[in-house]
């Protein structure tokens, strides 16, 4: 097989070197070049014609985000962020993902001068899949596909349970968008660092009709209300009388993530059962899938996206493959055929 032909962007030189012995570490990835700002990395785009980007967030010049939105407008091709794991970071890795970046991870900084071999084989995982990706053009004006919301109120009465990762930030945003004000609570548990939480959050709060929040332990859910798990906690769901409340914990990370959809997705089988709608879009890996087997075992309708719509069709395609989910649909079909069921189940 031919090798992946990479691309490093970072104004940092101690940043591009440490990258640099990281990828020449994997037989199967090139380095190509390095580039030390978005004007030096588009002669180079030109002139290597790369198969993957590491693109750094903030540089001098063009900020990446400029950057990334001109290449996804005019070159597409899987690019994947250096963020810092801050609130501006957080905000601006987000609109990136927004505008077609494949994934992100954090500077190393902390790990420079110590080992770094974890998040060595993590980023060279990302940059494999990304390579393996189907990549979209942004169209101009527009970042992000429209899903109108629906206008039949669905049951008060339920729960949506809603599991993602690589790809994920939008996935649920169009989910969120194509949902009405008076839909039953939502939990969600997506993969992300503490750090991006509560800009995810505001994203997922301005993306539709439905308020968006992050859990808390112990408040009750309510309808219209989606609750987002934050990074550093696994989301369960509890019974409080006739409905439901978070209940946030800090065990050991399932499947290596925390929030883990897996631990979500079991508890609302437990205590919710045929009242329950679970989804696993898009993500890497297959945290979730166990779960949503035994949410669909407890009576509970399932659903996994397709993989023509997913960035990575891990997780909802282990899913399909142990038989969890109910049906397959591609992203744009999946509100209105939650809200269908929640209804079949009054």
């Amino acid at each position: 097989m031919n090798r992946i032909r990479l691309l490093i962007v970072d104004d940092s030189a101690l940043m591009r070197a440490v990258l640099g012995r990281v990828f020449d570490a994997a037989p199967d990835i090139e380095v190509v070049g390095m580039a030390q700002d978005p004007y030096d990395a588009r002669d180079k785009i030109k002139a290597l014609n790369p198969d993957v980007l590491t693109l750094d967030v903030e540089m001098p010049r063009m900020d990446g985000l400029t950057f990334l939105r001109n290449l996804m407008r005019l070159r597409p091709m899987p690019v994947v962020m250096l963020s810092t794991l801050t609130a501006e970071g957080a905000e601006t890795t987000l609109q990136a993902l927004a505008y077609g970046a494949m994934d992100f991870m954090q500077k190393p900084a902390a790990a420079l001068g110590g080992d770094i071999s974890d998040y060595a084989a993590e980023i060279i995982s990302k940059v494999r899949t990304a390579a393996r990706c189907p990549v979209r053009a942004l169209e101009p004006g527009s970042r992000q596909p429209a899903s109108p919301v629906l206008a039949v109120a669905p049951s008060r009465r339920g729960l949506i349970a809603v599991g993602a990762s690589t790809g994920g930030t939008e996935a649920i945003k169009v989910v969120v968008r194509g949902l009405p004000a008076q839909t039953p609570p939502v939990v969600v548990s997506q993969h992300l660092p503490f750090a991006f939480s509560a800009s995810f959050a505001k994203h997922v709060d301005q993306a539709g009709a439905l308020r968006a929040k992050l859990a808390e332990d112990g408040e009750p859910l309510a309808a219209g209300t989606v609750y987002i798990a934050p990074g550093n906690r696994h989301l369960r769901v509890l019974r409080r009388g006739d409905g439901y409340s978070a209940r946030l914990d800090d065990g050991e990370p399932v499947n290596r993530h925390k929030p883990s959809v897996d631990v979500m997705f079991r508890s609302v089988a437990e205590v919710a059962g045929a009242e329950a709608v679970g989804v696993l879009l898009t993500g890497m890996g297959a945290d979730g899938a166990q779960g949503l087997k035994a949410m669909r075992d407890a009576g509970a309708g399932t659903l996994a996206q397709d993989e023509a719509t997913s960035v990575v069709w891990g997780m909802p395609g282990e899913a399909c493959r142990i038989g969890a989910a109910g049906r397959t649909l591609p992203l744009d079909r999946i509100p209105a055929t939650l809200l269908e069921m929640l209804n079949r189940r009054r």
